[in-house]
C-alpha cells in the first residue's frame, strides 16, 4: 500500500508538471520559428484591443500583439533559467566536489565563500550586482549563476561526505586511483540524483528572480519582451485591459509551477527508490 501510494504520487506530480511545462515549452518552441505579428510592432490604431481570433490575447497599449509578445517572452524566460541554472551548477561542482573530498583549509576556504555569500539575500545579492554591471539579459544571468552557485555547492559537498566513506570508494582509494578520477568517474555520477530536484527548483526560483528583475526595468530590456517586464507596464491598465497581466501571469505561473511539480516528483521517486532497498 505504501509503495502504491508513492507510485500514485509520482505520477500525479510528474504527469501535472509536464502538462504545465509542456504549454510554455511549445510557445518557447513555436517562438522560435514563427510569431503572428512582429513582437515589437507597435500600431497607434490597434490599442487596447481585445482577444479576438485576429489577437488572440488582445494589444497593448502601443498596439503590439500580446500573443506575439507572451510567445517572444517564453523564450527569453527559458534563456535565462537553463543558463543561470548551467552556471550555477558548474561553479557548484567545482567548488562542491573537491570541498567534500579533500577536507581540512580548502573545505573551510570554500565554504567560508559560499556560506558568506548565502548570507545576503539572493534576490538583493543579484539585484545589486545587475545594477553595478548595468541591466541586461547576459548580465542577469551570470548575476542568478553566481548567487545560486553556493546551493549546489553545499549539496555536492554534502554527497562527497557521504560517499567518500563507502566501500568501494575506499577500495578504489587503495588501488591507487587519483582523487580527481575518483570525483568525476564514481562520485559525480551517483550525485546526479541528489541534485535532479535541486536543479529543478533552482530553475523555478531563478525565473522568479528574473521575473523580479525584469519587473524593476533590470533584466531583459525594452523593446524585447518578458513576463515581468510585460506585468510591469501593465499595471496601470489593469481595469482597462485586464487581459495585459492576465496571459503573462498565467504562462509565468504555469512554468513555475510545472517546474515545482516536476521537482516533487523526481524527491518522490527518490523516496520511492529509498523504499524498494
Amino acid at each position: 500500500m505504501r509503495r502504491r501510494q508513492y507510485f500514485d504520487s509520482e505520477k500525479l506530480f510528474l504527469t501535472v508538471g509536464l502538462v504545465m511545462l509542456g504549454i510554455v515549452v511549445s510557445a518557447f518552441i513555436v517562438s522560435l520559428f514563427w510569431t503572428p505579428y512582429d513582437p515589437n510592432a507597435t500600431d497607434a490604431s490597434s490599442k487596447f484591443l481585445e482577444p479576438s481570433l485576429s489577437h488572440l490575447m488582445g494589444t497593448d497599449n502601443f498596439g503590439r500583439d500580446v500573443f506575439s509578445r507572451v510567445l517572444s517572452a517564453s523564450k527569453y524566460t527559458i534563456f535565462i533559467s537553463f543558463a543561470g541554472v548551467l552556471i550555477a551548477l558548474v561553479l557548484g561542482t567545482v567548488t562542491g566536489l573537491p570541498s567534500g573530498w579533500y577536507g581540512g583549509f580548502a573545505d573551510r576556504s570554500i565554504m567560508l565563500v559560499m556560506n558568506s555569500i548565502m548570507c545576503f539575500p539572493g534576490i538583493l545579492l543579484a539585484l545589486v550586482a545587475v545594477a553595478v554591471a548595468g541591466p541586461s539579459m547576459f548580465n542577469v544571468v551570470w548575476a542568478l549563476g553566481l548567487v545560486f552557485a553556493p546551493t549546489y555547492a553545499r549539496v555536492y559537498r554534502t554527497g562527497t561526505l557521504e560517499l567518500k566513506e563507502r566501500d568501494y570508494i575506499l577500495h578504489a582509494r587503495v588501488m591507487g586511483i587519483s582523487g580527481v578520477r575518483i570525483m568525476t568517474s564514481h562520485i559525480f555520477p551517483n550525485l546526479i540524483p541528489l541534485i535532479l530536484p535541486a536543479i529543478v527548483v533552482g530553475l523555478a526560483n531563478m525565473t522568479l528572480f528574473e521575473s523580479s528583475m525584469s519587473y524593476l526595468g533590470l533584466g531583459v530590456q525594452p523593446p524585447e519582451a518578458s513576463f515581468g517586464k510585460m506585468l510591469a507596464d501593465s499595471q496601470a491598465y489593469m481595469t482597462r485591459a485586464p487581459w495585459l497581466i492576465i496571459f503573462p501571469a498565467l504562462m509565468l505561473v504555469l512554468y513555475i509551477l510545472g517546474l515545482y511539480f516536476l521537482s516533487e516528483a523526481i524527491r518522490v521517486r527518490n523516496s520511492r527508490g529509498g523504499v524498494r532497498t
